[in-house]
């Protein structure tokens, strides 16, 4: 019946597959096909593989794209989107639909865009190897193609005609409307000019052609960037003028596109055909070839946001804030900075509460309201003092400006030779400088030579009483505050007590609670950190302490957390640690809502590599022996970093998590440590295959469920091993339909999670090994039944 049931679906789907087939061999999409947005969906292909159009995930979030790349380089170039670059969430679809064209909807059916292409049932998609989508209908008529619709890049053999656009993006991750755009004007001129993001309005231009005229019927009517990569503006008399030199790149050797970036700069690319190691995209020309100089002051903020600075290195364009601001917009590194101290003019303003940050090489050329002349530099900064508006004074050559907020039209140039005078009110900025006003410096100067004279004198009689106090001083045997029996042979900065309670203001953000102790939140400069204070250690753990803070400060890889300092004061010992943004696993991996199985995928292979380097490549080699979801910690990438390695020797062994007073959280803990068999590594992997096998599920290794006053326990790896055995994967997935889409994979990594929980240590493969096989460099066998001895005992 089943076998007759199989016959019957072939029959009806096997259309659907010859068409699925069509797509992605010929680029031809017949009307009703449709795209989902999904991790591993297959896009439609022109028929040579250079581009497809399909969805992109964007920064592994929730978040997808529809869009045009070119699909043989490995960083997939978006080249096309739809305008304003809508995002949409995993299960959101593209259909070409009767009627309609192109309809782009989210997971409940609202449609977010549509090319609004009135087509019929007979019309069809194509994706040809130029990187335009075409859609034509019964009589082979172009209806719609993105060519005519480009957002920031254009291709070879594209052509935009007069009003025809470019709008740059907001930053490479925010395909929003950015600040800028590239048009070819009615009157004939190619243009580049600022635009405001919310209201649109457009500010002067910063780039001309010259190819405008007053008669029209010769003035430039068309950009033209050829199939050869030649890139030219065509006016109506025929004349030509370029924008790239002709014979610049063999295009039969290397793709190429032209992108208006997000900083503004024009800019033509090309990447070879046939790369030979890492590579990327090379600069072919940029317009303008210096922006941070092209605006005057009149019409926006510049290259970059107001108060930022504009710099080049290179043709790469810099926007940094500078020292006393901050950006607005943490995703925006190109937006405007916030000042962090700004004057006011209230009624109590007093230019003695306020003092400089000196900057050199930095200027705001279109922002001063007054210029003073000839003056010094004292009086150009008394000026601004004095003055409730003025935010900056500008120095150079005996002439002063002064500046109020905001700033714009920033940038920094080691020829620029000005100084820059900074106003903030004292107390406003950590580890300042007090402010000493020129009246006070004058007095200081008179006391100079008096303070020299009786120098002279003071430092011939501490010499003799140095001499004898370093005398005494070895003589004695008092303790000091930092005994240098309990210095630690490491660079690592050393913390008071003191310091770390005022760093977290009296450990009061707790982040979580482990075997070791417990994890604050604080604030050590301008950095956030994660400060941990150990539990009780063994009596005279001062050696253990030291060792083990060696160890881990001589440990460096991206999958492990770094150690930034210590505190080792009196009975209290503290670690220092990088602040992880997203916090454990646990709450990743157990939340509300179910991670993407590429983000388990790449975390997985993380954590391997970190317990890897712990076990082969460190010059001692370290047993983390507490391998959970809770000691994997998640930076703000996803990046997976593994806790609490090296510290397991200094937990007391009535602080375990089991009842057995062995090292470890139960449900991970290896079987030989209950037989008194020698600990290896072996009990980290034995760790980590349980911790792969709740990755690949998202389900705790031991689940308690109340049931008629019993507890009725339910346990991950013998749960994985029936339905392995079973070929039941989809019933231990929950219907993950993502990660049963990347079978073999999937697959992979259950063996390999059977693998790492066999109850003989000897069976278990390295962690090295464990890398290459879930990277597919190596193949897994067919494991055999993980608890053999467990089974035969009952």
């Amino acid at each position: 019946m089943a076998r007759v049931l199989y016959l019957i679906l072939s029959t009806i789907f096997l259309p659907f597959s010859i068409v699925a087939q069509q797509i992605n061999g010929t680029g031809s999409v017949p009307v009703g096909t449709s795209l989902t947005a999904t991790e591993n969906g297959m896009p439609w292909l022109s028929p040579l593989g250079d581009f497809a159009f399909g969805f992109q995930q964007i920064q592994q979030k929730e978040s997808f794209l529809l869009s045009i790349w070119y699909d043989k380089i490995p960083n997939k170039t978006v080249v096309w989107y739809p305008e304003g670059g809508p995002m949409v969430p995993r299960g959101s679809k593209v259909e070409l639909r009767d009627g309609r064209g192109l309809v782009l909807s989210d997971p409940q059916g609202k449609v977010v865009w549509t090319s609004e292409s009135n087509i019929s049932d007979r019309a069809y998609g194509f994706m040809n190897d130029t990187g335009n989508f075409v859609i034509v209908d019964g009589i082979s008529r172009k209806v719609w193609e993105s060519f005519r619709f480009p957002t920031d890049t254009i291709l070879p053999t594209q052509v935009m005609e007069r009003s025809g656009e470019l709008i740059s993006k907001i930053s490479e991750t925010n395909f929003t409307l950015g600040r800028f755009q590239l048009t070819l004007l009615q009157d004939g001129n190619l243009i580049l000019r600022k635009r405001d993001i919310r209201s649109g309005v457009l500010y002067n231009t910063y780039y001309r052609s010259g190819t405008r005229d007053s008669n029209r019927s010769i003035a430039g009517k068309q950009l033209i960037y050829d199939e050869t990569g030649y890139m030219y503006v065509l006016k109506g008399s025929g004349q030509i003028v370029d924008l790239n030199r002709k014979d610049a790149i063999d295009s039969r050797l290397y793709y190429q596109r032209a992108t208006l970036e997000s900083n503004g700069v024009f800019t033509q690319y090309y990447y070879p055909k046939n790369p030979t190691g890492n590579t990327d995209w090379t600069v072919l020309r940029p317009l303008p070839d210096y922006i941070c100089d092209w605006i005057d002051g009149t019409d926006g903020t510049g290259a970059c946001g107001f108060n930022s600075v504009c710099s080049l290195d290179g043709n790469r364009v810099n926007c940094e804030c500078p020292k006393g601001f901050s950006l607005l917009d943490p995703n925006d590194p190109i937006g405007d900075c916030k000042p962090v101290s700004a004057p006011t003019c209230d009624e109590g303003y007093d230019g003695n509460q306020f003092d400089f940050i000196e900057l050199t090489n930095i200027d705001w050329p279109g922002s001063d309201y007054v210029r003073v002349e000839p003056t010094n530099e004292e009086t150009c900064k008394t000026f601004c003092l004095q003055d409730c508006l003025c935010a900056v004074a500008i120095y150079r050559d005996q002439r002063c400006w002064k500046k109020k907020l905001p700033l714009s039209n920033g940038k920094k140039d080691p020829s620029l030779v000005v100084k820059a005078f900074l106003k903030y009110r004292i107390g406003d900025l950590p580890n300042e400088t007090p402010y000493v006003s020129s009246k006070e410096k004058n007095n200081q100067r008179s006391l100079i030579v008096v303070i020299l004279s009786t120098c002279v004198f003071v430092i011939f009689l501490l010499c003799g009483v140095i001499c004898v106090g370093f005398f005494l001083i070895h003589k004695k045997t008092t303790i000091n505050h930092y005994p240098s029996s309990k210095l630690v042979d490491t660079n690592l900065p050393r913390f008071t007590y003191q310091e770390l309670v005022e760093a977290t203001s009296g450990f009061k953000d707790e982040l979580g609670k482990g075997a070791f102790g417990t994890v604050y939140k604080g604030v050590i400069g301008v950095k956030t950190v994660a400060v941990k204070k150990l539990d009780r250690v063994f009596e005279d753990g001062d050696k253990e302490f030291k060792s083990e803070v060696n160890a881990i400060a001589k440990t460096h890889h991206k999958n492990l957390v770094q150690l930034l300092g210590y505190c080792d004061d009196g009975d209290h010992r503290l670690l220092v640690y990088e602040y992880m943004s997203n916090g454990t696993l646990a709450g990743f991996l157990f939340g509300d809502m179910k991670p993407s199985w590429k983000l388990r995928s790449d975390v997985i292979v993380g954590i391997a590599k970190g317990l890897a380097y712990l076990h082969e490549e460190c010059s001692t080699q370290v047993i983390h022996c507490d391998i959970k979801p809770q000691n994997i910690l998640l930076d703000d990438s996803y990046n997976a970093k593994i806790s609490d390695f090296g510290l397991a020797k200094l937990l007391m062994m009535d602080q375990s998590r089991t009842s057995t007073g062995i090292r470890g959280t139960k449900g991970y803990v290896a079987p030989e440590w209950f037989r008194n068999a020698p600990v290896t590594v072996m009990v980290d992997v034995y760790s980590f295959g349980v911790l792969l096998l709740e990755m690949i599920s998202c389900r705790k290794s031991v689940v308690i469920n109340e049931s008629d006053s019993k507890d009725v326990v339910a346990v991950l790896t013998d749960w994985a091993w029936d339905c392995y055995q079973e070929g039941k994967l989809d019933v231990f997935l929950e219907n993950d339909l993502e990660a049963l889409d990347d079978y073999k994979r999937l697959m992979t990594f259950v063996k390999v999670g059977l693998w790492c929980v066999q109850e003989n240590p000897s069976m278990r493969p390295t962690m090295r090994k464990v890398i290459q096989m879930l990277e597919g460099v190596v193949e897994v066998n067919k494991p055999p039944c993980p608890f053999p001895f467990s089974v035969t005992s009952t």
